[in-house]
């Protein structure tokens, strides 16, 4: 084991970094229990990876068949696969959640993205997963639509490890802050525990350079701003995260042993190959994150990444540069917005692409 890797250094600074992807081949072939002993401190999932996972290898098909056979619904069939893969990866990781003291070795495993407008059944469903994997780390996945803010929101007034996920704005932020201290105090005013809750706030980066730098082409001065403002977005986050995460209310909290609701950096994997591979992980390190990381950039990382307390620095400019791209008639807030309406589409298409594959496998399977 070396504890002088990018991974290491990394964690020294207040950073746990976590896998975004997990399938059956990679808990059972031994790659996880590598990964782990590297440093990576949690694993994260959603219905893409999933969709890769099970849709785009034979690695269940035998399940699906006896399934099948038992007469289960394709809904039935997902959940059981999904469920066993992280009641899997939660195990191996159960002894980095101990060690930690809670803090880490968390597994993500994401409620329907058909209700993603539903907060009755956002919650319905996130008490159904906990209680079906029964781990003290995993965290429900819960997008951060209005419904889901408000699930969000009960789901930590009951104890539920929340995964707030498809955050591209810092009013998306703002808001999944807030429930989760909410749904803390709601469980201090009935003298229920509040140690022992955990949540991130997962805010997508590299999709929001995608999108405005698709903008910024369009404009005489924009090649300034061009591969900069998701990384100022996320700064201001953390800004915020710092502010929320502190005062009399929130030190009642703490007091009573509440944890913060980290921030973690989500979709960092760099898109345009003309941006360091490890753009979006090297620069937003600091105290109180996460960065779930793809395999692949995992890698990069581990070979040429450049461990340094970054998250905070350059906060003038960086304000600078997200006022100046208002200033050219560039809204954030629009291209936030649709980011979360494509970013829930796309996990509504995978779910449901999934489950059409499961229904033609299980078909073929039986002959």
């Amino acid at each position: 084991m070396n504890r002088e890797n990018a991974i290491f250094k990394t964690l020294a600074l207040g950073q746990s970094i976590w896998c975004d992807f997990l399938s059956r081949d990679l808990i059972r072939s031994g790659r996880l229990s590598g990964m782990i002993a590297s440093g990576v401190r949690g694993v994260t999932t959603n219905p893409s990876i999933f969709e890769n996972a099970i849709g785009k290898t034979s690695d269940y098909d035998s399940d699906i068949l006896s399934m099948v056979k038992d007469g289960k619904t394709r809904e039935q069939i997902y959940e059981t696969l999904t469920a066993g893969d992280v009641t899997e990866a939660a195990d191996l990781l159960a002894p980095l959640y101990r060690e930690s003291g809670g803090a880490d070795g968390f597994v993500s495993l994401e409620v329907s993205p058909l209700l993603a407008h539903d907060a009755a059944g956002t919650l319905e469903e996130a008490r159904k997963l906990a209680n079906l994997i029964n781990r003290p780390n995993l965290m429900i996945k819960i997008p951060a639509t209005g419904a889901g803010i408000e699930a969000v929101r009960q789901c930590a007034a009951l104890g539920i490890n929340v995964n707030v996920t498809l955050i591209f704005s810092r009013k998306q932020y703002r808001d999944s802050a807030g429930a989760y201290i909410d749904g803390l105090v709601q469980r201090a005013e009935r003298d229920a525990p509040v140690s022992g809750v955990a949540s991130v706030a997962s805010l997508f980066v590299s999709r929001v350079d995608t999108a405005a730098d698709k903008m910024l082409e369009d404009t005489a001065a924009g090649g300034s701003l061009a591969g900069r403002i998701a990384v100022d977005n996320a700064r201001a986050a953390y800004a915020d995260f710092e502010k929320i995460f502190s005062g009399p209310r929130w030190e009642g909290l703490a007091a009573k042993g509440a944890s913060v609701q980290r921030p973690l950096w989500a979709s960092t994997g760099t898109k345009n190959p003309d941006y360091s591979p490890t753009l979006y992980v090297d620069s937003l390190i600091g105290p109180h994150t996460v960065n779930t990381v793809p395999p692949a950039t995992l890698e990069l990382f581990l070979k040429n990444g450049t461990p340094a307390h970054t998250v905070a620095l350059d906060r003038e400019a960086g304000a600078a540069r997200l006022d100046e791209l208002e200033k050219m008639g560039i809204s954030l807030e629009k291209i936030t917005d649709k980011l979360l309406e494509e970013g829930l589409l796309a996990f509504e298409k995978a779910y449901l692409s999934l489950l059409d594959t499961i229904e033609k496998k299980g078909r073929a399977l039986a002959g």
